[in-house]
This record gives C-alpha cells, sequence and structure tokens, in this order.
C-alpha cells in the first residue's frame, strides 16, 4: 500500500511542501516482474531497441547508431563531446561508436585547428542520405508498439514517461 509523505523543497526561490508517494518500501526488486515499474520501462525500452535494431538491419546500423547520426544531421552537435552530451553516451563509448560509423563511411572526423583537443565529426554524403531514411523506419516501430493505443492513451504515457525522466533528473541533480 503507497505511503504518502510530506517534504518541504525549495523551487525558484519558494520553500514550498511537496507530497511524495511512496509506491515501494524496499520490495521493488521482489515483487512480480509485471508489477515493478523499473523492470517494465527496462523491458519496454529493450523490446523497443530490439525492433528498431531489427528494422535498421538493412541500414547497417545498430539501435544505437542512428542517434549521433540523426543528431548530426539536425545540427545538434558536431563534436564528439556534443554527440555525447546529445545522446547520454559516454564520451568513451561515443569514440568507439564513431569508430565504426567512420568504418561504415557515414561519418568524417577531423582534429579543429583551433584546439587539439576538439575532434569535429561530419556527415558524409552515405551518413547524410541514411539520416533521411532513418525517422520514418523509426516511426514505424513506433507506430507498430502503440498500436491499439487510443490519441489520449498516446498523449497520457508521453506525458508520464516526461514526468519520470524529469523525476530522475531531479534525483541525479541531488547530492
Amino acid at each position: 500500500m503507497p505511503r504518502q509523505y510530506n517534504y518541504w523543497e525549495t523551487h525558484e526561490g519558494f520553500s514550498v511542501m511537496s507530497k511524495v508517494i511512496k509506491f515501494y518500501e524496499g520490495d521493488a526488486v521482489s515483487r512480480e516482474k509485471n508489477e515493478s515499474v523499473g523492470y517494465l520501462v527496462t523491458l519496454a525500452s529493450r523490446k523497443l531497441l530490439r525492433n528498431i535494431e531489427t528494422r535498421l538491419k538493412p541500414f547497417n546500423l545498430t539501435a544505437n547508431q542512428w542517434a549521433p547520426l540523426l543528431a548530426l544531421a539536425n545540427k545538434r552537435c558536431n563534436t564528439v563531446a556534443g554527440c555525447a552530451r546529445e545522446t547520454g553516451i559516454d564520451n568513451g563509448a561515443m569514440t568507439r561508436m564513431l569508430d565504426r560509423l567512420e568504418i561504415k563511411g557515414f561519418v568524417t572526423r577531423k582534429r579543429s585547428s583551433d584546439d587539439r583537443r576538439v575532434v569535429n565529426i561530419s556527415l558524409t554524403s552515405l551518413g547524410k542520405k541514411i539520416a533521411k531514411d532513418i525517422p520514418p523506419v523509426i516511426g514505424e516501430v513506433l507506430n507498430q508498439q502503440l498500436r491499439g493505443f487510443s490519441e489520449q492513451e498516446f498523449n497520457l504515457i508521453k506525458n508520464l514517461l516526461q514526468r519520470f525522466l524529469i523525476n530522475g533528473d531531479m534525483l541525479a541533480e541531488k547530492p
């Protein structure tokens, strides 16, 4: 049974009373699989990535490799560090991923002439073509996984996941 707790927090310079409902009391791991939000979110993410990966095989891409390509195509990053930040992947993993994308002919890397520590990334003509082909594939997979959802349910799950992510960001920011 969930328990409600009140606590004070500062928001935009004001102290406000916040309510927290605790849904788990040390039993998050021991619950049935389909009762754990963490398990369900993880499983949903894995199934989505597996389905995306299956559909991206003809493009010679993995489920994780499409994100930096789209970030580059949409001008949201142009360096290794920027791609890592944009996609939520650490710099070392991004460097290895870009190694593979460069071998496949999708990106090129060039050291900055202003700062040798900075590596600039750009899409090749093949990378630009692939980046245009990716969104419809991702959209098709998402539509399949959202099959049977009403527009109201779609908006609800999107809003709930956004709140879940914001709460996770706030937790990560606390010491």
